[in-house]
């Protein structure tokens, strides 16, 4: 059973999501809530799998609440998709460098919700390509001075070569199309490379390609 928590300051989106997660057999709705800060209470008090949670809201806004969350070693397990309605929001970069485990637009289908959760609860994060496109956009646009983790060191030549493609929105399937390997060896490279830069997941690893200049290759 995936475990969810929703937070958005709008009663028609919490009321949607509670209706949704409720008619999923795999799905249950563990706390709601309307601000930040009640948010985060809820979220400790529940330490759910998945947190859907608006970026702005009154009393503490999803950035700060995600800040919150992701620094907290409790709720380690815990993953968080921010809702947005906005495709290609402001605050895309900065939420996913904070640890956001993807984004989902506000009109999205509900079978596209419902997916959502699903692959975050299974530790992996909602990054199209296009995303990925943006987030490079953006960052290279605000903060042209690159500042590597400083972890980056410790990857292997081919762990840095399937970061780099990680960064470029590929798939696992892709990149071992792209480097004659197994699928199961570039999820074993994404693996070992998410646990040298201390990668909360495949999304916060794309962040940190970026910001050590690894991708995407050309």
């Amino acid at each position: 059973m995936i475990r969810v928590v929703v937070v958005d300051d709008q009663a028609l989106i919490r009321v949607g999501v509670r209706t949704l997660l409720r008619s999923e057999p795999d799905t249950e709705l563990v706390g709601e809530a309307a601000d930040g800060r009640a948010g985060l209470a809820v979220v400790r008090d529940t330490a759910p799998d998945v947190v859907l949670m608006d970026i702005r809201m009154p009393e503490m806004d999803g950035l700060a609440t995600l800040r919150e969350i992701t620094d907290d070693q409790a709720l380690a397990s815990v993953r968080v998709v921010m809702l947005t309605t906005f495709g290609l929001d402001e605050y895309v970069f900065a939420a996913l460098r904070d640890g956001a485990s993807g984004f989902i637009l506000k009109d999205a289908d509900p079978e596209e919700l419902l997916r959502a959760v699903r692959v975050v609860a299974r530790g992996e994060s909602l990054l199209s390509p296009g995303v990925t496109r943006s987030v490079i956009s953006q960052f290279t646009r605000r903060a042209p001075v690159m500042i590597a983790h400083p972890d980056v060191k410790d990857l292997t030549a081919r762990e840095r070569e399937v970061v780099a493609w990680v960064a470029a929105g590929l798939s696992n399937d892709d990149i071992a199309s792209e480097l004659v390997l197994s699928t199961e060896t570039v999820r074993t490279h994404v693996s070992r490379a998410m646990l040298k830069l201390k990668a909360r997941d495949r999304a916060q690893l794309v962040v940190f390609a970026i910001q050590s200049d690894l991708g995407p290759p050309m």
